[in-house]
């Protein structure tokens, strides 16, 4: 990783909403900006070409575009499911499974309008539903917790978070989407869901790959959940 830090209104030229904070810069060239985004920060408050996005309590790989073409192209490659993406999350309780694909349709809650709901395909209507598919792994299993890597074959929002809750192991620390009376390990503050790893097709015809370690507040709560 790049040892310097670029201030947002350097990176897309624009200021977000209060605060302003440095971003750690993991690969740039002419047309992309790789970022590893902080937990806390809203995407919505930067004005600039977002390739994709990333939840304000989510941290990790997040990839910005320089120009309007960059954009459009980088888009098209997550549009045509060109891009392989992987996160790490902190899910509650035990998955028996060591891997496993979930594949759902996604609309938003009726329940709660901030929230997505993941249905069964065969027994939900299509209309206003779109198709969410993710395949995970088991990376280390902890009393009452389970480590995950997982891949999010579609992009919709809140996939992961609704794909987890479907499976009945929320995320932990997810305060939107928690169970009634949900565990949270001690001291962790936000959901446990990081940007691991992105892989994506450049304009330049080169395929690049940008990762980023665990959020020091996350390796901390592993830290805690290991004694």
């Amino acid at each position: 990783m790049v040892e310097r830090f670029v201030d947002i209104e350097e990176a897309v030229g624009s200021i977000p909403a209060e605060p302003t904070m440095g971003l750690n810069i993991i690969y740039e060239n002419d047309t992309v900006l790789v970022v590893d985004k902080p937990a806390g920060l809203d995407v919505t408050d930067i004005k600039g070409l977002l390739a994709h996005r990333l939840d304000k309590d989510t941290s990790g790989v997040l990839l910005i575009a320089k120009t309007q073409e960059t954009l459009e192209f980088l888009q098209k490659q997550f549009q045509e499911r060109n891009v392989e993406k992987k996160y790490v999350c902190l899910v509650v309780g035990t998955i028996k499974q060591d891997t496993g694909r979930i594949e759902t349709l996604l609309a938003r809650s009726p329940a709660d309008r901030r929230k997505q709901k993941a249905y069964v395909p065969d027994l939900a209507a299509a209309e206003g539903k779109r198709d969410a598919v993710s395949e995970y792994q088991v990376l280390k299993r902890y009393k009452d917790y389970t480590l995950l890597e997982i891949q999010p074959k579609t992009g919709r929002k809140h996939q992961i978070r609704a794909h987890m809750v479907h499976l009945g192991h929320p995320i932990a620390g997810d305060k939107l989407y928690a169970f009634k009376n949900q565990p949270t390990p001690q001291g962790l503050e936000r959901q446990f869901l990081h940007a691991t790893y992105l892989k994506i097709p450049m304009p330049d015809k080169t395929t690049q790959e940008f990762s980023s370690e665990l959020a020091d507040d996350l390796q901390l709560c592993l830290q805690t959940l290991n004694k």
